[in-house]
């Protein structure tokens, strides 16, 4: 599906400027009190200048899944991922889209994931990849707080579980490290290659990029 993505891209020239520094997903975020939050009709046209180049996915905190479909609709995205507190039975009104659920790992590690994947398998739902993210109370990620690697890698080496994405606080000093050790599917970052909250760097991009898909290409090799 893809193994960088660069969240929280305001405009058509970050979003650009992602593609062609090797991104393999674009992450446009609709969450209202999101410093790096894009109007629809802005993703709408992001997605249209991206056409098929990346993936286009859509970062939504604990909305209808009725708002979300027709925001995916309109916008044009191939892929949901739900940020917040959103119950296993959500992903039911999201379908055929493919859906990333997040969770913020905090002090109980995993358990709360463990929850929402039994109550998930009891309702026959599953989501197509798991993001971990950096726990700060009464935030829902683009904290730029570094997650928990070791909770995240015994969670990578559980294959009964959906693929993992890794995030929080990743840049480009950190992220062959972070794939090294976590061994993730993906990678996710949004400050991590920012100048200012919601503004893209874009040689910041290009290192975030380079050093992430080297060091997945050093994994695949061994």
């Amino acid at each position: 599906m893809f193994q960088v993505k660069i969240c929280g891209v305001k405009t058509a020239a970050d979003a650009i400027a992602a593609a062609e520094a090797g991104a393999d997903a674009v992450g446009l975020n609709f969450y209202a009190r999101s410093s790096r939050y894009v109007e629809p009709a802005a993703a709408a046209e992001i997605c249209r200048v991206l056409g098929d180049r990346v993936c286009k996915v859509g970062v939504f905190v604990n909305s209808s899944a009725a708002d979300v479909a027709d925001i995916a609709r309109a916008a044009g995205l191939d892929l949901i991922q739900l940020h917040g507190d959103e119950p296993p039975a959500v992903l039911r009104g999201l379908e055929p889209w493919p859906v990333m659920k997040a969770f913020r790992v905090g002090p109980e590690g995993l358990a709360p994931v463990r929850t929402w994947f039994d109550e998930a398998m009891h309702l026959g739902l599953m989501p197509q990849r798991v993001l971990l993210d950096a726990f700060q109370p009464g935030e829902y990620g683009g904290t730029g707080r570094t997650a928990d690697w070791s909770a995240a890698s015994a969670y990578a080496r559980n294959p009964a579980l959906p693929p993992l994405v890794l995030a929080g606080g990743l840049t480009a000093d950190n992220v062959a490290a972070a794939i090294e050790q976590v061994r993730p599917v993906a990678v996710d970052t949004a400050g991590g290659v920012e100048s200012s909250p919601g503004v893209k760097d874009h040689g910041r991009m290009r290192e975030f990029i380079a050093a992430a898909k080297a060091a997945f290409s050093r994994i695949s090799a061994g």
